[in-house]
């Protein structure tokens, strides 16, 4: 894709997740954007592809292209998180298994930010992960559904690696006085983690089921049969508040929210050194 078509797309997402086109919304037609963007039509129809296959429009034949709606299909997550960091004020809350999946699509906008390509007034990252320390009901072995300690500690190393270079990162930023307020924080809790969670500066959600399979790996030379928590393959649905208090959309987003603070404000807990 032209960096003149990636020009293009970027300002229509934007469009779309800030919500200046709303779900169901009709865009301009190839010929308005063209002349606002001061582009080819065909670099247009080349931004509009790269939109479709997000998940941000749906083409409707003798209609035109529309913002979609935003539970009709899973999008991707990255785009939401880098326009994300284009604010003055960067929220980001993540709940979930690992971390992993958070610590890609982070990684370079805050790269960015040291790089002075962003500049966000203040940034907050939280992140909830199940508790190493306490026995899991998942993942477990699949001979006897029992928690398996040599998995969990192996858990425990790839979730600290992960959250560890993103705290250390958002450290960073903040020594170095490129942001004005960083904070990046991690608390564990006790419960089986069965979904992932991404709450974007309070006005965006991304949810996805973990599935569970059987996972067959090699530990200090060990075998071991696990029932795991498949995160990679988890599909994520996008939900947006709107201006609407009463729509889908606000009402799941402030529901997360809720969710979220109240699990980090009763039983999730620092982890342990």
């Amino acid at each position: 894709m032209s960096s003149a078509s990636q020009q293009v797309a970027d300002a229509i997402r934007a469009a779309i997740t800030s919500r200046t086109f709303t779900p169901g919304d009709k865009l301009p037609s190839l010929n308005e954007l063209s002349e606002r963007y001061g582009v080819a039509r065909m670099t247009v129809q080349q931004a509009m592809r790269v939109l479709r296959d997000e998940g941000l429009i749906v083409s409707r034949q003798g209609s035109g292209v529309f913002a979609r709606e935003r539970t009709e299909r899973p999008v991707g997550l990255r785009p939401h998180i880098e326009q994300a960091f284009t604010q003055d004020r960067v929220t980001l809350d993540f709940a979930g298994f690992s971390g992993e999946t958070l610590h890609g699509v982070v990684q370079e906008p805050l790269d960015r930010i040291r790089a002075g390509k962003l500049r966000p007034m203040s940034l907050r990252i939280r992140v909830l992960l199940p508790d190493p320390e306490t026995p899991w009901t998942l993942p477990v072995r699949t001979e006897d559904l029992a928690d398996d300690p040599a998995f969990r500690e192996r858990g425990a190393r790839i979730a600290h690696r992960h959250t560890s270079a993103i705290v250390d990162s958002v450290a960073e930023l903040a020594d170095l006085g490129v942001l004005e307020n960083a904070s990046a924080e991690v608390r564990v809790h006790r419960s089986a983690p069965l979904f992932k969670l991404y709450v974007i500066n309070e006005t965006e959600a991304f949810f996805g089921f973990y599935p569970v399979r059987e996972h067959k790996l090699t530990i200090k030379g060990e075998p071991h049969a696990v029932y795991d928590l498949m995160g990679k393959d988890a599909t994520l649905f996008h939900h947006a508040a709107t201006n609407d208090p009463d729509s889908i959309g606000t009402q799941y987003v402030q529901q997360a929210r809720q969710w979220f603070d109240s699990m980090w404000e009763t039983v999730a807990r620092e982890p342990t050194p």
